[in-house]
């Protein structure tokens, strides 16, 4: 089993998107894929409940109101979606239980603000392992302002941009009936699963 958690501890940075998203191409690779939610929302979960069960499987587990981290060892790939506000020892269990650590951030001044102190905790607690760590710009064009200030801002965490994703609603309109850019057809949605391939490369490479 391996695991990836998606956090930040601002809401609205695109974690369940991101969680969603991720836990989709898995599952089309053909891997046991489970998507373990850590929010008492649920958010996830309720995409999930809207999945067709024809689509490639994608099994839900809620984790967050234990104490103690209990992920499912089964699967080939456990995804994690991290609620806001996350912190204190349980992030630092967390951390120290996955593989990977994706961190979704809209290139405002806000998130950026928002997310500083939780990438500084990070270069603390992951002091030696920072390199599972990577950042996923969101709704943003790489070519632009917007992301040279994002640029900027990372430069000094040392914490590489592994993914730009376009700002579109595309995956506002699969995740509607609990799908995601990569179940078919996918052809509607190519363009943005290029932008995901260095994502993969990232996620994958040991």
């Amino acid at each position: 089993m391996r695991a990836v958690m998606v956090a930040n501890p601002k809401g609205g940075a695109g974690k369940t998107t991101l969680a969603t998203n991720l836990a989709g191409y898995f599952a089309n690779e053909g891997k046991n894929v489970t998507l373990c939610d850590l929010d008492r929302q649920q958010s996830s979960l309720r995409w999930l409940a809207f999945r067709d069960p024809e689509l490639p499987s994608i099994t839900g587990y809620f984790n967050g109101n234990q104490m103690l981290i209990n992920l499912p060892q089964e699967p080939d790939w456990v995804v994690l979606d991290a609620p806001a506000g996350f912190q204190g020892y349980k992030l630092n269990d967390y951390l120290r239980a996955v593989d990977r650590v994706l961190i979704p951030i809209v290139p405002s001044i806000f998130d950026m603000a928002a997310t500083e102190d939780f990438l500084n905790t990070l270069r603390q607690d992951l002091s030696g392992r920072m390199a599972k760590i990577g950042i996923v710009a969101m709704r943003i064009d790489p070519r632009t302002r917007a992301a040279n200030m994002l640029e900027e801002f990372l430069r000094h965490f040392d914490i590489p941009i592994v993914a730009y994703l376009r700002n579109t609603q595309n995956y506002v309109n699969v995740a509607a009936g609990g799908q995601t850019i990569f179940d078919p057809p996918r052809a509607r949605n190519k363009r943005d699963i290029e932008q995901w391939q260095n994502l993969h490369k990232w996620i994958l490479k040991k």
